[in-house]
């Protein structure tokens, strides 16, 4: 017990430490770290573990312990609050973790009538799941609160309040302190000599101070333009609340679906404010919320979809004026337009099959390319041999003739060595006349620019007494503004500043008159296209249920009389392919016979005209199953119905 009422004193200094308006919880933990580096490791963790859990939940902490100080623990010093916000962590926190016997040595090890009152204030189950709960709420989640922290507490309430009744027990059976008797302290009078009596001095005279003015009633009463403002604010609010209100009802009328058996007749004498079912009121707007919807369509998709069945409405319509004015049937354009429709799918199947036998031609052609390649650089690589052989004999005989012309130039070196001497006396006296040159330029040089400096400095020097003679002369300060002179540039349009601010008002109060004019439109157009889409949705329902009875008459039409295309014939492209294609498959073989190939290679070409054989085979056969499945998705085509159709 000892030895964690050690670790909880460690802990309620460094709490007493810790500012909240100038430390930081991370630099405080890290200069507590630091302070504790010399104490056990096990003892430095749970210090700092304990340490950091009560400064990151410090505000829940605070809650509890400045409630129990009110309410009943007056008795106790301000000096014990780190000690209950210990506790207060230990018991709220870290008790799954630490195990109830570990905590309740924990306590025992504390001051027992502190700790006992502290709990019994903390584990009433009053206010754990009143003022507890709705406090620790406003800081964090109220479901968080209630599953994380409040749940756990009421489970351990038999536990803790067994504990409280062993904490009362020992309370009551701990002997009183023995109060010994203290010294009485007996005073004695001081032997002083009795001061001489003082004399009154005068009183000095009260100075009369003036009377000070009164603070004016403005100071403690917001300006009268910012009051106007709040009220306009507040109506412009109110109104645009109440404007939005009625466009959302009117807007959503249009998609609450028509009861049953109702006539559209009688549907449309309801009153106009009359609202849904299913309607969820709040302070501010209105939502609606269908009970079962098939398909949510936006404005877009409303506006897009009646514009389509309008286009093939008119389409009918124009049909049945032609057909009304003496224009012939569609039968036979039917008929020919299937035979054509045939006619181009066995085109395309000709085409398909002329892709596949000129890409098998152009593969045997670049079979007969890369021979003819493979050939060639054989005959480049004997030529380049040759070519090497004769540069190898020019490169020796051209190292002979370098050999010769090195001696040569070893001997004139040595000749010309011998008049080195002379050469370097000359260069010498050269170049001292040089360096003397030089040093006469360089002081003329050095000579002018001192010149040029001391010139330089006088000029400036001039120039700074000018600078202060004129900074020495008096200046006119401040200048008289009259707000209702007109400044007289000479500008086209220029006034007075009165003048200004009320045309400034003038015209905010145009703008205010047109952004209400603007809302009032704004209004009236939402009003009109929510009527005109449910004018829409109506005709969309109806052509919906036309299309759908048409499209079940055309699936049964096409499900009696379908048939199956017939299989395209031969064409005379398809037969010259095939016969191109043998013939270069025929020569690319008759090459590939006579080539002289290595005997441990001779296995590889053989391998890959077995792997391309293999692999036009696969193709053949892939094919014939497109074409198999092409012909059986015609026949079933001709019967199947039209996905919008259905």
């Amino acid at each position: 017990m000892a030895y964690y009422g050690r670790c909880l004193d460690a802990v309620r200094e460094q709490l007493g430490k810790f500012k909240a308006s100038k430390d930081s919880p991370e630099q405080f933990l890290e200069a507590a770290a630091s302070s504790l580096q010399t104490l056990d490791p096990q003892k430095q963790a749970f210090i700092l573990e304990v340490l950091s859990g009560c400064l990151q939940y410090r505000k829940l902490l605070t809650v509890v312990v400045d409630a129990f100080y009110v309410r009943d623990g007056r008795p106790f010093l301000w000096a014990d609050h780190s000690l209950f916000q210990v506790i207060c962590y230990l018991a709220a926190f870290q008790m799954e973790e630490l195990g109830f016997r570990l905590f309740c040595d924990i306590i025992k090890s504390q001051p027992l009538n502190k700790v006992c009152t502290f709990l019994r204030f903390f584990f009433n189950p009053l206010h754990l799941c009143t003022w507890i709960k709705d406090e620790w709420s406003r800081i964090y989640d109220s479901a968080h609160v209630r599953e994380t922290w409040i749940n756990p507490l009421m489970r351990w309430q038999p536990e803790v309040q067994e504990l409280i009744r062993q904490l009362e027990g020992l309370l009551t059976h701990q002997a009183p302190l023995s109060k010994a008797k203290a010294k009485v302290t007996e005073p004695k009078e001081f032997n002083l000599t009795a001061p001489r009596p003082r004399a009154v001095p005068m009183p000095e005279p009260v100075p009369e101070v003036a009377k000070p003015r009164p603070v004016p009633r403005s100071t403690y009463q917001p300006p009268k333009e910012q009051r106007l403002l709040e009220m306009t604010r507040r109506y412009n609010r109110r109104k645009a609340e109440e404007l939005l209100l009625q466009a959302n009802v009117e807007e959503l009328r249009c998609a609450v679906p028509r009861a049953r058996g109702v006539p559209p007749e009688q549907d449309s004498k309801e009153p106009q404010l009359r609202l849904p079912p299913r309607i969820r009121r709040t302070p501010k707007l209105t939502f609606f919320r269908p009970d079962a919807v098939q398909v949510k369509l936006n404005t877009a998709a409303i506006l897009r979809e009646g514009a389509l069945y309008q286009r093939q409405v008119e389409r009918e319509l124009q049909r049945v004026d032609k057909l009304v004015d003496g224009a012939g049937d569609f039968s036979e354009f039917l008929l020919w337009q299937k035979r054509m429709q045939a006619k181009d799918r066995e085109e395309q199947l000709v085409a398909g099959e002329c892709r596949r036998l000129q890409g098998k031609l152009s593969h045997e052609e670049a079979a007969l390319a890369r021979q003819h390649l493979a050939r060639e650089n054989k005959q480049k690589a004997d030529r380049k041999k040759e070519e090497t052989a004769g540069r190898m004999q020019q490169h020796a005989e051209r190292c002979l003739q370098e050999k010769r012309a090195m001696k040569e130039l070893v001997e004139q070196v040595m000749e010309a060595q011998k008049n080195i001497k002379v050469a370097q006396m000359k260069l010498l006296k050269d170049r001292q006349q040089i360096v003397q040159e030089v040093l006469e330029e360089s002081r003329e040089l050095q000579q002018r620019g001192a010149e040029a400096a001391r010139e330089e400095q006088r000029q400036r020097y001039k120039r700074i007494s000018q600078l202060r003679a004129l900074e020495t002369q008096p200046l006119r300060k401040g200048k008289l503004v009259d707000l209702t002179q007109t400044p007289g540039y000479g500008l086209e349009g220029e006034m007075s500043l009165v003048e200004l601010r009320e045309r400034l008002a003038l015209l905010r109060e145009a703008q205010r008159l047109q952004e209400e004019e603007k809302r009032d439109q704004i209004v009236r157009g939402k009003r009109a296209k929510s009527q005109e889409l449910q004018d829409v949705v109506q005709q969309i329902s109806l052509c919906r249920s036309a299309m759908g009875r048409a499209a079940a008459l055309r699936w049964e039409q096409r499900k009696a009389g379908g048939a199956a295309p017939g299989a395209p014939a031969q064409d005379e492209r398809v037969r010259e392919l095939r016969r191109r294609v043998a013939e270069r498959a025929a020569e690319r073989r008759a090459q590939e016979a006579p080539m002289p190939v290595p005997g441990l290679r001779a296995a590889r070409p053989r391998t890959r005209a077995q792997q391309e054989a293999r692999h036009w085979q696969e193709l053949e056969r892939s094919r014939e199953r497109r074409l198999r499945a092409r012909r059986a998705g015609g026949s079933a085509r001709g019967c199947a119905p039209r996905p919008e159709a259905s």
